[in-house]
């Protein structure tokens, strides 16, 4: 089927990864390497995160649960000390090729995030990261898992964009950083790329779109 929509994650695509300031502060602490991301997968449907992330609890909910959690393995975190880390550094050219890509796609954003602020998919400073402009104004349609209730990779939520943009899945392609995301969007039928890295993921999507994109 013809490529009609291109659907983006915004943390860990636009910006680097909050995993790079989750190993610092594993290091900083003294803390097992993983520790943060061991939490945040296990039960993944009713741990803190999967909560904050469906707007389900509050910041100060998601403070006190996660801390129960990491007490659990033996080395107490704050939720509150895990916010902060979740803001990464702009990618640029991302933001171009989204700019690309609207001029001849549909264009969408589905992030997992958190109501209280600068949650999982929000850059320290979004309008540098768009060079001058709310990167979110570039997006046809945006879907937040705080404000609906469902992330990903729960079905539903890529679902309700292929609605909103009026498209079949079988129609997008959809980038993600976190391959649990990019395997549901897969079976659903949509070219699913994995961003491991800005060069890499630039050169799949063009691989995907036809399009081209500059190099620096």
């Amino acid at each position: 089927m013809t490529i009609e929509a291109v659907i983006w994650d915004f943390g860990g695509v636009f910006t680097t990864s909050p995993f790079e300031a989750f190993n610092r502060f594993e290091a900083q602490r003294g803390l097992p390497s993983g520790l943060i991301r061991t939490v945040n997968t296990t039960n993944p449907d009713s741990n803190a995160w999967a909560l904050f992330e469906r707007g389900e609890i509050d910041g100060a909910g998601f403070d006190r649960k996660f801390l129960e959690e990491t007490t659990a393995l033996g080395y107490p975190v704050r939720g509150a000390e895990i916010l902060p880390l979740l803001s990464g550094e702009a990618r640029p050219r991302m933001v171009e090729a989204l700019t690309i890509c609207k001029q001849r796609f549909k264009v969408g954003c589905i992030t997992n995030n958190m109501a209280h602020g600068n949650g999982s998919t929000m850059a320290k400073n979004r309008e540098s990261a768009s060079r001058g402009g709310d990167i979110m104004q570039h997006f046809d349609a945006i879907i937040e898992s705080s404000k609906v209730g469902v992330r990903k990779p729960d079905p539903r939520i890529y679902l309700m964009m292929c609605e909103r943009l009026r498209v079949e899945a079988q129609a997008c392609v959809y980038l993600d950083d976190l391959g649990i995301n990019c395997k549901a969007a897969a079976q659903l039928g949509m070219v699913a790329i994995k961003v491991v890295s800005e060069p890499q993921a630039l050169a799949d999507l063009e691989g995907a779109t036809g399009l081209t994109f500059p190099k620096s």
